[in-house]
């Protein structure tokens, strides 16, 4: 969002709610998760461009600019390069913290996958996509990296099933509900790819960052079409 918002020459303070009085200011608006974008007392979720467009009044045309066949292609190729990846992370580097996040190597790493997760339970479970769910961190018993790996190659097969099994033939256009409202199946599709992607990236950084190459990188290809940056971390 910070990307979103600076190359559009639109000046804002960037609050971090782990840092100072963030949360309490996050607090006040009336908002109970991040990312949000606030003005004049107002705020809205940022989880989907259109409603910061929206709300800052932008004229923009602000669609999914890949189809869901395309999405479905590109998640298959990132979730290939985020098992591969995790693989490949020493054990030993698993309880290393993020730069500025008190969140584990090993909590992003299960993340990348937990996200595509908790989209098809809400979709098998026809309910709202949950916060708490999409957050949840590793169990106990998922310590390594091979067990995260695990974890991520049965969510990956589960993936490319649903979606040969009937997932490609839904309607994208229908109204989909999760923790920050409504949009549509084709804008959570697409935010799901491009949630896991950033964290791919991510990872695929922290491995290179414990001196060793990924396996299968992502190039800019990985990301053209969604809506990210070169920028893999936040200042």
């Amino acid at each position: 969002m910070k990307d979103f918002l600076a190359v559009r020459g639109i000046a804002f303070e960037s609050v971090n709610v782990l840092e100072g009085d963030g949360l309490e200011k996050l607090r006040a608006l009336g908002a109970r998760s991040v990312p949000v974008v606030a003005r004049g007392g107002k705020f809205v979720f940022a989880q989907v461009i259109k409603d910061v467009v929206a709300f800052l009044d932008l004229r923009e045309d602000t669609g999914p600019a890949l189809s869901p066949t395309d999405l479905a292609a590109r998640y298959e190729r990132v979730l290939t390069a985020a098992v591969a990846t995790v693989r490949q992370m020493p054990d030993g580097a698993l309880a290393n913290t993020l730069p500025n996040r008190p969140r584990s190597w090993r909590v992003l790493m299960h993340h990348v996958f937990q996200i595509p997760t908790e989209f098809l339970d809400a979709l098998a479970e026809d309910r709202v996509l949950a916060y708490e769910n999409l957050v949840a961190g590793p169990p106990a018993d998922m310590a390594t990296s091979a067990a995260i790996a695990a974890f991520g190659e049965a969510l990956r097969r589960r993936f490319a099933d649903w979606w040969r099994e009937g997932g490609r033939d839904l309607d994208f256009s229908r109204p989909f509900h999760a923790y920050f409202g409504e949009t549509t199946l084709h804008e959570m599709f697409e935010r799901t790819v491009w949630h896991s992607t950033q964290h791919v990236r991510q990872v695929q950084s922290l491995l290179q960052q414990a001196g060793i190459a990924p396996d299968d990188p992502l190039g800019p290809e990985a990301i053209r079409g969604l809506p990210l940056t070169d920028r893999v971390w936040d200042e």
